[in-house]
């Protein structure tokens, strides 16, 4: 990677903090980042590397803060700006939020973990459960009788500690699958697509080895079982706990998970998705002087599944008031504000239709006339249910010392940006 320097500066560029990795370079050539910027931004330009001379700044913008790379050898700008978001993730870890005031606040923590993330230009550790176990924000942990970072530091498996024990053994795993979706205002769908994550708690004692298996569509090819129900994974995005080369050789998602919470991998599904919750609506106007709005919703899943917490957005002329309501089911509101009515439905079986009809006083005649139409949103969640039909068909828990432990598995699909256009 080779980043001879970090820097975080205020939004004026002034310098609030930096570290000089390789000492090859000039700490002053940073003056220069913030008059190049401003030479950008005037032209329209803005690009996310910055060049001065021979000197090169990747920069990324947090809040109040700009994060800045400095090298003068041709760098990997992917692992550099990747290493800079790293950076706002473990702050943000540390201070809860990562401003100008949080770095003021906690100078002699930020300097310590500057040290501990890179060394020489090169990433360290960036796993902020293991740097809490020796940086704090009250300083070092460590005392004179234990001057070293903990092992795991020079582990190869720098992001679970040894020595973990735990009475009861157990793996929670989450497969969490979100919509989005977009349909025209004739019923078509212009855009779908499902993005899923795997989400786990560990509490295993020892440096267990997991391997999980999926009804990946190319695993059941190499194995000559085309026939089963697959899924075709795209964008895999993994943790760095799982052996990659494993996965690229016979798809084997192998890996020592980290302690307690963490995402072991994402997912992207490019997949015409039948819309879950259909939502049609009809807008009655009466002499411009109230307007009702009729509103079906129909559950598109099988019986057995439920949607919890459905909340549909219908919006309404900004300039409506009086609301009146009636529902076959759940309840409603009326948020001004928003310019919305929020039809609560808190528990929504599959193959089920409700109805809503909201009647408004329409005091001015025009407004109403120069608004863009704006679509209908849905929030769900479904538990116990994949849009996809992703499976986990096993989850292989092995420990040297072989006790027993129990995986948990649930799966949950919900709404991302889920909308309807209107007529």
């Amino acid at each position: 990677m080779s980043a001879s320097a970090i820097f975080i500066l205020d939004l004026k560029g002034k310098v609030l903090i930096s570290r000089n990795y390789m000492g090859n370079v000039d700490m002053n050539e940073i003056d220069h980042f913030m008059s190049v910027m401003q030479k950008m931004e005037e032209d329209a330009d803005t690009s996310p590397l910055v060049t001065h001379g021979s000197s090169h700044f990747l920069w990324i913008k947090h809040r109040n803060l700009y994060l800045v790379a400095m090298t003068k050898k041709n760098a990997n700008a992917a692992l550099v700006f990747s290493f800079l978001y790293k950076i706002v993730e473990v702050f943000k870890e540390y201070f809860k939020e990562l401003e100008e005031e949080s770095i003021r606040d906690n100078f002699v923590t930020v300097y310590e973990l500057m040290d501990e993330i890179m060394d020489f230009g090169f990433p360290q550790t960036t796993d902020s459960k293991i740097l809490q176990e020796y940086i704090t924000q009250q300083g070092h942990k460590l005392d004179v009788g234990a001057p070293r970072p903990p092992a795991t530091v020079t582990n190869a498996v720098s992001w679970r500690s040894e020595g973990v024990k735990y009475r009861k053994n157990e793996v929670f795993m989450d497969v969490i699958e979100s919509v989005n979706l977009m349909v025209s205002a004739s019923g078509s769908v212009l855009r779908s697509e499902i993005v899923g994550s795997i989400k786990l708690k560990v509490v295993l004692s020892g440096m267990p080895e997991l391997r999980l298996g999926l009804n990946d569509k190319v695993l059941f090819e190499i194995t000559g079982r085309e026939k089963s129900k697959t899924v075709e994974l795209e964008d895999v995005k993994f943790h760095q706990c799982v052996r990659l080369s494993r996965f690229e050789n016979d798809r084997t998602i192998s890996f020592i998970p980290p302690d307690g919470e963490s995402e072991l991998m994402s997912y992207r599904l490019n997949t015409t998705v039948k819309p879950l919750i259909w939502i049609e609506s009809v807008i009655e106007k009466f002499s411009h002087s109230r307007v009702e709005i009729k509103v079906k919703a129909k559950s598109q899943f099988k019986s057995r599944s439920t949607a919890n917490n459905v909340a549909i957005m219908v919006p309404v002329p900004s300039d409506a008031d009086s609301p009146k309501f009636k529902t076959s089911t759940g309840s409603c509101k009326y948020l001004p504000e928003k310019g919305v009515v929020q039809w609560n439905i808190k528990s929504f079986p599959g193959g089920k239709e409700y109805m809503m009809r909201a009647h408004f006083g329409l005091p001015s005649v025009e407004s109403e006339e120069l608004e863009g139409k704006r679509p209908i949103t849905v929030d769900f969640e479904i538990p116990y249910f994949t849009v996809s039909g992703i499976q986990v068909r096993y989850l292989k828990i092995i420990e040297k010392s072989g006790y027993q432990a129990l995986p948990w598995v649930r799966y949950i699909t919900q709404s991302g940006d889920y909308q309807l256009r209107t007529n």
